[in-house]
């Protein structure tokens, strides 16, 4: 399979601790008032937590387990995600479906996915994999069919450069100590303009924005109508359509060797001109705008681990590092505009320089 596989931080679910009484009570007072669940409060369990505020709890019921969402109001705005929940679900994707909601208070009762993500499911069998990411990419194709435009923020030139901006703030600065000079500074903005002027000219669809294998959720087996589950959507945008590929191929948390991300990214690219996605019409150029695309995506990420560790005290992404970085540094070393940054995530990072091609 040629393939290597980082475990999520937090793989088995825990007890449930509060951060105050008053939103326990809260909590409970709402389950309180929930007609025709009959939910069982002395199931509750944690579910899972990620990089937000947001975390998630599991109940038992009379029909199976359900998620609730504990989100704090003062952190985390609950209305996209049902916006997007529904949005999603109207497309025929197997979406969280929102059951009950104390806007208030920033609770959220959820239809249940599971428990298993495509991470979990590939590190206990590996031999799925192919039938599961043929599965996310007929997904992926279904949900960048959607028309949503009007209905979810522009991945416009601000934000694409907000977060890359993340590298050099918490990657380079915080993480590494170090200070860029003049000449490494314009090497970066430099790479920066070329990788704007990529991603705001390829063409525009939905774009989940995280969609990896800890994101899609294992629901039933391969080839089911159901599967993936898909969560973590809240974020979505209108951008290029090339992002979230990359971030299914070449995610922070599994690496396949390149023949299989290109034989993956060929039937991606087959199925969604058949379904009139607006896919460049010559695979080499997809690919190109696919590698870009993801070095602007891993400069990102680089930052937004680091930030996660030095400003919210979660270590648990610091070990993904070496391959996000492994991710940048290779398209990095590949094309004449970016050996400079190539050379400059050597510099930062303390590496040796590494053979590569350019294209």
């Amino acid at each position: 399979m040629n393939a290597s596989v980082s475990s999520p931080p937090r793989a088995e679910p825990a007890p449930v601790t509060w951060p105050d009484p008053t939103r326990e009570a809260a909590f409970w007072a709402w389950i309180g008032r929930l007609d025709g669940f009959d939910l069982v409060p002395g199931s509750l369990r944690a579910a899972s937590a990620d990089a937000s505020f947001r975390r998630y709890l599991r109940l038992d019921s009379p029909t199976g387990p359900l998620i609730v969402m504990d989100a704090p109001p003062a952190h985390e705005d609950c209305r996209p995600f049902v916006a997007l929940a529904r949005l999603l679900r109207e497309a025929g994707l197997n979406a969280p479906e929102v059951l009950a909601w104390n806007e208030a208070d920033g609770f959220m009762l959820l239809s249940d996915l599971g428990s298993t993500t495509y991470l979990q499911a590939l590190q206990a069998h590996p031999g799925q994999a192919d039938a599961l990411y043929r599965d996310a990419l007929a997904a992926l194709v279904a949900l960048q069919r959607i028309e949503a435009a009007e209905r979810v923020p522009a991945y416009d030139r601000a934000l694409l450069l907000r977060e890359m901006e993340l590298f050099p703030e918490w990657y380079v600065a915080r993480h590494r100590g170090l200070v860029l000079d003049a000449k490494d500074q314009a090497v970066l903005a430099a790479s920066f303009e070329h990788l704007l002027a990529n991603a705001l000219a390829q063409p525009r669809v939905l774009v989940h924005r995280d969609y990896h294998c800890r994101n899609l959720m294992v629901c039933g087996g391969p080839g089911d109508p159901a599967n993936p589950g898909v969560l973590d959507f809240q974020d979505a945008v209108w951008g290029p359509i090339t992002y979230d590929l990359v971030s299914l191929l070449r995610d922070a948390y599994i690496e396949w060797d390149e023949a299989r991300q290109i034989d993956w990214a060929v039937r991606y690219w087959e199925a969604a001109r058949r379904a009139g996605l607006p896919v460049r019409p010559d695979f080499g150029e997809f690919w190109r705008d696919f590698e870009w695309m993801g070095l602007q995506r891993h400069l990102k990420v680089l930052g937004i681990f680091c930030r996660l560790y030095h400003r919210d005290g979660k270590d648990g992404y610091l070990k993904d590092l070496p391959l996000v970085w492994r991710h940048a540094h290779r398209v990095a070393s590949r094309y004449r505009e970016f050996v400079a940054l190539a050379r400059l995530l050597e510099k930062v990072a303390g590496q040796e320089r590494q053979v590569g091609y350019t294209f």
